[in-house]
Formats: C-alpha cells, structure tokens, sequence
C-alpha cells in the first residue's frame, strides 16, 4: 500500500468495520481539497457510506436514494483505483442495494425486525479490498 494516502487507508478500515459515518466524514476532507476524477472518486464513495450509514438507521428509501447517485461516480473508473478493487467493491454494493430496491418492504428476506417500526438488514455489506500490488 505505499503510496495509498494514509486519511484514505484510514477510511477503508473504517468502512470495513461498518463505521460508515466516520468512513465519510473522514474522506469528506480529501473530497473538498481533491480535483478532477479524484474529487468524483471521493464523492462516489462518500456516497456509497451514507447510503450504508441510512440503512443501518433504517433508511430504506434515502439509502437506495443515495446509493444510486454513488453509482454513476463510482461506475466511470477502471477495476482497480487508488489501491482498491473497484470493480469487486461495485459489484458487492450492487448486489447489496440490487436486495433492498427489489423488495416490496425494502428489504427482500435480508432484514429482521428489531421493535415496532424497526427493520435492520442482515445481508452483509460490502466491504473494500486492497488490491494486489
């Protein structure tokens, strides 16, 4: 990973641990100095941890929201980006948001109710994987 922006590898570990909203407010920082294909990089993946954020509050409606304004950013760069395995990454978001956006109740079998009113997920988010260098 030399090379990888220490901030950046702090969020992935972050995000991996599903601590979505500190994920994002971590790369918020890189995103608002960053430029060209770096800065839509940024918001794509910004994006793509709020979404997760809404789910894990119950969001259903404002994670899938989200999720499909991350997907155009995230879709334009190649396989691998800045260390990462994009195309797997954007493959498990996908899959992950494709369950929720099919499903009458927004959650197609991979979510359990919690209390009245209450649903969470229970599919397993994706998460971000380095890429071999």
């Amino acid at each position: 990973m030399a090379g990888i922006n220490a901030c950046f590898a702090e969020g992935v570990r972050l995000f991996n641990q599903a601590n979505f909203f500190e994920a994002h407010e971590l790369w918020e920082d890189k995103w608002n100095k960053a430029e060209g294909e770096e800065r839509i990089f940024y918001q794509g993946l910004i994006q793509a941890a709020v979404a997760l954020c809404h789910v894990q509050r119950g969001n259903y409606a404002g994670a899938i929201s989200v999720y499909l304004k991350s997907w155009p950013k995230l879709a334009g760069f190649p396989a691998v980006w800045m260390g990462i395995e994009l195309e797997q990454f954007r493959g498990e978001l996908r899959r992950y948001f494709d369950t929720l956006r099919t499903s009458s109740n927004a959650c197609c079998g991979n979510c359990q109710s919690v209390g009245p009113g209450q649903i969470v997920s229970t599919a397993q988010p994706p998460i971000i994987r380095w890429a071999s260098m």
